[in-house]
């Protein structure tokens, strides 16, 4: 051991301390011996019924239990706030920092000496890593795994559908009673979304990162081999606590550059680059918008997955999965990271293979050339806008058109569909306020659906820009995360109807083509139409959280990791 368990500053402790200490949790069965110098392994679990997508953690909860005991730590599991993105409203974005100081907190003050974080829904994983990242001590991720490929009608359907049956619906294509039917067919089984959405993102972001044991990113929840994985996690981070390896030991420059490298590779999420910001603020690793666009710009798409492909997490595991995709980048690579399993990147995947080229492509014959993350900017987002190339459509990563402008979004929800607005197949749709202070939380609704009209005219994709954010299983030419936002009173508030605006994404600019002197008159004139929070977490939110660019952290929460973790001495 390399220095005294945390843990003893409570259970190590002689007299009326000590004895509190331990009496009380030998209520819970516990015998005397298990208090006394083993290593102390947290398990930090996002179980809720609310979280769907989590509900299997306690059960797997049980497996990383065994591991721990097995390799002779003491696991103690505790809950933290559980964010669950399909029914948290406004948006479980919103709640991403606040979960991550629960989980920062419960941490800090408990006896543990190393933490093993059980996340799989979108903002579980990037929460759970923040909240770590500040306390900084020894920390291994288990994901909770991809569901089963959905099957509706003899064929494979996934999140990514949604977006299509919502447009068949409006368009008169599928009727109610066939999208109830889709919704079982879809979710037919435990985990997250089935796509390389913003769920599976984060799964690869922390493998790529080297916080999980190789091939934890999609192994699927059903599959037995979750369990595996759990498990031996759970043996390896008392190993981890024996040999003081930190997420600072980790987390170096490198790491979150081949993150960045792997995401583009993979066709990852948009939020990758919001969620990357803020762990990479945590831990104190300085990162910009730009190292985003440089280190992608030249790394084609390997994995040929939805929404930017064809295929699912389950044919990706079945491939090879995250190992046979970063062996085909090892040139692309800073090999001699080290992970969680004390090894480094390269003597994780050297043994890697693909075994379906469908699925995983090669540096040389890719699928796709395009670059799974591109930054412009421009006069109208001066920090930057993120844009997933390989999901949009070739033929608008050029293109000119006027805005048909959405103020917030009751004015798109109440005009998107009227059959008397002005827009063509041309036009731009720019929807304002739903940033992260202008919408609190920044929800996904960037990927605005096409006018009802233009979808009966066989249009399915537009340019659309927004200062929110867009579902990982979302798809289209969508420019997102606008920099500074609408409610700070930018250029991109003062956009108006008939301006004319040019997206080109070889040149990385977004352009409005309005003069700087009339810009500062239209500023000059603005005034905020967003809601004003005068009470609790959210006005806490709206007074602290942090531009898109930032990562949209708390600003008082970027930086602070060490080795001090306790607030007072025991």
């Amino acid at each position: 051991m390399k220095e005294k368990l945390r843990s003893q500053g409570w259970f190590g402790k002689t007299g009326k301390d000590g004895f509190i200490y331990r009496a009380w949790m030998k209520n819970q069965g516990i015998p005397d011996y298990e208090l006394r110098g083993k290593p102390v392994i947290g398990i930090c679990n996002t179980w809720s019924e609310l979280t769907p997508c989590n509900a299997h953690f306690r059960e797997l909860a049980e497996s990383v239990k065994r591991g721990i005991s097995e390799a002779g730590g003491f696991p103690v599991e505790f809950p933290v706030m559980s964010l669950g993105e399909t029914l948290i409203k406004p948006t479980a974005m919103l709640y991403r920092n606040l979960a991550s100081m629960d989980v920062e907190e419960s941490i800090r003050a408990n006896p543990i000496d190393g933490v093993v974080l059980l996340c799989g829904c979108d903002k579980t994983t990037p929460s759970l890593v923040m909240g770590a990242c500040s306390v900084n001590i020894p920390t291994l991720v288990v994901s909770g795994g991809p569901m089963l490929t959905g099957k509706y009608q003899g064929r494979d359907i996934s999140t990514s559908d949604v977006w299509r049956f919502n447009d068949a619906v409006r368009a008169g294509d599928m009727s109610q009673e066939e999208l109830t039917v889709a919704e079982a067919c879809m979710c037919r089984s435990r985990g997250h979304c089935a796509v390389m959405g913003t769920a599976s993102t984060m799964a690869c972001m922390v493998e790529s990162l080297g916080l999980s044991l190789p091939e934890n990113a999609a192994i699927p929840a059903a599959d037995s081999r979750r369990k595996v994985v759990a498990q031996l996690s759970g043996s390896r981070i008392v190993e981890m606590v024996r040999e003081n390896l930190r997420l600072s030991d980790i987390l170096t420059r490198q790491a979150f550059e081949n993150a960045i490298i792997v995401n583009a590779a993979i066709g990852g999420s948009t939020n990758f680059i919001i969620h990357l910001l803020a762990i990479a603020g945590r831990i104190g690793v300085e990162l910009s918008l730009e190292d985003f666009d440089r280190l992608s710009a030249n790394v084609p798409l390997l994995a040929n997955l939805q929404p930017s492909g064809n295929y699912f997490m389950e044919d990706f595991y079945y491939a090879g999965g995250l190992p046979a995709v970063m062996r085909e980048l090892d040139s692309y690579l800073h090999r001699d990271c080290i992970t969680v399993n004390g090894k480094t990147h390269q003597q994780n995947y050297q043994r890697a293979a693909c075994f379906d080229p469908k699925v995983i492509g090669t540096v040389a014959a890719p699928i796709s050339p395009l670059s799974g993350v591109a930054i412009v900017k421009g006069n109208l987002c001066e920090h930057g806008a993120v844009i997933k190339p390989s999901a949009a459509s070739v033929k608008l990563m050029k293109h000119t058109g006027k805005a048909v402008v959405f103020e917030d979004i009751e004015d798109y929800k109440n005009r998107i569909d009227n059959p008397d607005l002005d827009v063509d197949e041309n036009s731009i749709l720019v929807l304002k306020n739903v940033g992260p202070i202008g919408y609190p939380g920044m929800p996904e609704v960037g990927n605005m659906a096409i006018p009802k009209k233009l979808l009966e005219q066989g249009i399915h994709d537009m340019v659309r820009i927004s200062d929110g954010r867009m579902s990982g299983t979302g798809f289209g030419t969508v420019v997102l995360h606008a920099s500074p936002e609408a409610a700070l009173g930018s250029n991109f508030a003062v956009v108006k109807d008939g301006d004319m605006i040019s997206l080109d994404v070889a040149n990385r600019s977004l352009i409005l083509h309005v003069s700087d002197e009339e810009l500062a008159v239209r500023r000059a004139a603005w005034k905020p139409r967003h809601k004003k929070y005068t009470r609790g977490y959210v006005q806490l939110y709206q007074n602290h959280v942090e531009q898109a660019h930032l990562g949209a952290d708390m600003d008082y929460l970027r930086g602070g990791s060490g080795s001090e973790v306790t607030r007072d001495s025991h």
